[in-house]
């Protein structure tokens, strides 16, 4: 497979996974928003999600104060952002037509349709159950996508990098998310443990569809230790980053067994799966769990690095 080809897919896969991923963002920092009664609580968490997502400079330069609107408007529909919503599509589109003998008809329809929709919406519209509505849409457009390549797509070189780029965006956005809520802890350590930050974890296991399951496996009250390990380490939850690496190491070795050897980019998951094979909560905790999460986002960013000097993206 051509290079430029393996690096299309790749690209798409995690462009449609980043758009359901700001979604996620913006709905978890928009209802803590909603959840909080001191002054100037509302924008504390809309700018906490914008750090997460590593776009709050560019909000800063464009805005002076982060309200559910505004930020709403620039997570989703501002062109200048190149992590929102519509950036995320239009490169998803954009990718898609550059291979498009390589994708199935499920696959290109379902991107195609997609972006005819959003393009159809008027933004001065979303606000309120609005704005739910159509965070909960884009969600929806990602599981169509997905749906439509695991259902149609073969299972060769092309199903391989879509399915590393989607699962390091995966683990990428689930380390964030984790991390919102250091930025959101960090001004008011005396509310850790208190109701306000229980309902707050609650949120994020939200953001990851993760807030029944819990349940299932733990069989308790949500718990801050708890939900981080659900997140982090538990292997039979699929946004967890211990199941995102796990695929990508799966597709990976796929991909050594079509080339007859390994590449770079084993040897930069080995690095990921060092960092989550055998820890335990205690010793992420005491290690500090941002400075887990910052240097697991980094590690996890080789990944791309070494995929793309390996299969010749650039």
């Amino acid at each position: 497979m051509l290079g430029r080809v393996a690096q299309n897919l790749f690209w798409l896969s995690r462009y449609v996974e980043r758009a359901e991923n700001m979604a996620r963002l913006l709905e978890v920092g928009y209802r803590m928003s909603l959840t909080s009664r001191r002054e100037g609580g509302a924008s504390e968490h809309l700018l906490s999600m914008m750090q997460a997502a590593e776009v709050d400079e560019l909000f800063l330069a464009k805005h002076k104060t982060p309200d559910a609107p505004s930020v709403s408007q620039f997570m989703l529909f501002d062109e200048t952002n190149p992590s929102s919503v519509r950036s995320c599509l239009l490169a998803a589109r954009t990718n898609a037509r550059s291979v498009r003998t390589a994708l199935t008809t499920d696959m290109w329809e379902s991107l195609n349709t997609a972006w005819l929709e959003f393009f159809g919406v008027d933004p001065r519209e979303v606000t309120g159950s609005r704005l739910i509505e159509l965070l909960q849409w884009v969600k929806t457009v990602s599981y169509r996508y997905r749906g439509a390549l695991l259902s149609t797509f073969l299972r060769d070189e092309g199903y391989a990098f879509s399915q590393i780029g989607n699962f390091v965006e995966r683990a990428d956005n689930t380390a964030r998310i984790l991390d919102m809520k250091y930025y959101v802890l960090l001004p008011r350590t005396d509310l850790i443990g208190g109701d306000v930050d229980i309902q707050q974890w609650t949120l994020i296991l939200r953001a990851a569809s993760a807030h029944r399951s819990y349940r299932h496996v733990y069989h308790d009250r949500y718990k801050a230790w708890n939900i981080a390990d659900y997140l982090i380490l538990r292997h039979e939850m699929p946004r967890s980053l211990f199941f995102s690496v796990g695929w990508i190491n799966r597709t990976l070795d796929m991909l050594a067994e079509i080339h007859g050897g390994r590449s770079k980019g084993h040897e930069a998951a080995a690095q990921v799966t060092a960092m989550l094979d055998g820890n335990s909560m205690d010793r992420i905790f005491s290690y500090g769990l941002h400075e887990f999460l910052t240097e697991f986002i980094g590690k996890n960013n080789e990944i791309t690095e070494a995929v793309a000097e390996s299969y010749n993206f650039y």
